[in-house]
């Protein structure tokens, strides 16, 4: 059985710092794309940040480009999501997902699609203050 598991959410004050974690458990996904998504209350879940390939190509929302950095350590079957400047307006639950398929990267608009990824975590909830 696939786990992902989400760590790190917290308070923050805005122009804070913070580091997700999210580790997999039951597979590994060296040539899987995984990737981070949010949702905030009332409002759809929106893509954030996706390493591909195992890591060969980095997508991320224009909203956070510049700001987070996602990174995977594939020894540890983690990948991590490195927020810095955080705003009022990223606070939201934040997911980890994962592509079961080992596909080769091609077109980015692919990897910004809920229905690509077959494995999803439970969330952490990440809050900033103005």
């Amino acid at each position: 059985q696939v786990q992902l598991v989400e760590s790190g959410g917290r308070l923050v004050q805005a122009g804070g710092s913070l580091r997700l974690s999210c580790t997999a458990s039951g597979r590994t996904f060296n040539r899987s794309a995984m990737a981070w998504f949010r949702q905030a209350p009332g409002k759809e879940r929106e893509f954030v940040a996706s390493s591909t390939d195992s890591g060969s190509t980095i997508l991320y929302a224009d909203s956070v480009k510049g700001r987070f950095t996602i990174s995977r350590d594939n020894a540890k079957n983690t990948v991590y999501l490195q927020m810095t400047s955080l705003r009022p307006e990223d606070t939201a639950v934040y997911y980890c997902a994962a592509d079961s398929a080992e596909r080769m990267y091609y077109d980015a608009k692919t990897y910004y699609r809920e229905g690509l990824y077959d494995y999803w975590g439970q969330g952490t909830q990440v809050t900033v203050s103005s």
